[in-house]
């Protein structure tokens, strides 16, 4: 996003989710963090990987849905949705180096991507009527 000018999201909306660059990271994310889940010890399988993958799936589900909706007000609510998501990703990214599930530079990619991720959410955001500054 360095040097690109944020574009102002006018409503109703009336674009495709998929031309939103925060849903082509959240795609990107949910796409990358398969091939790590796959990667955590059996023991893990269904209770960390299953957060892990609802909630990189409610980042890019929220960004979807809220794009659909007809007002500033929920496409907002379902933003910062997707922002805690995001969030929660960051904590279980955490959790998995702390228990040595995964090295650092198994996980950069997804870190990387999850990072511009929150960036950009968060820039859509502050492109809203009264949105952050």
């Amino acid at each position: 996003m360095t040097g690109e000018r944020l574009r102002l999201v006018t409503f109703p909306y009336r674009g495709d989710f998929r031309d939103l660059r925060a849903w082509q990271h959240a795609r990107t994310l949910v796409v990358l963090t398969k091939s790590a889940i796959a990667q955590l010890p059996e023991m893990e399988r269904y209770a960390l990987a299953d957060q892990w993958r609802r909630a990189t799936y409610s980042v890019a589900l929220n960004i979807a849905e809220g794009a659909s909706r007809r007002g500033v007000k929920d496409f907002r609510k379902h933003l910062d949705i997707a922002r805690a998501s995001l969030h929660e990703v960051e904590a279980i990214l955490d959790l998995v180096l702390a228990q040595g599930y995964l090295r650092p530079e198994e996980l950069a990619a997804v870190q990387a991507t999850r990072d511009e991720c929150a960036r950009t959410v968060y820039g859509l955001l502050r492109t809203l009527p009264d949105g952050p500054k």
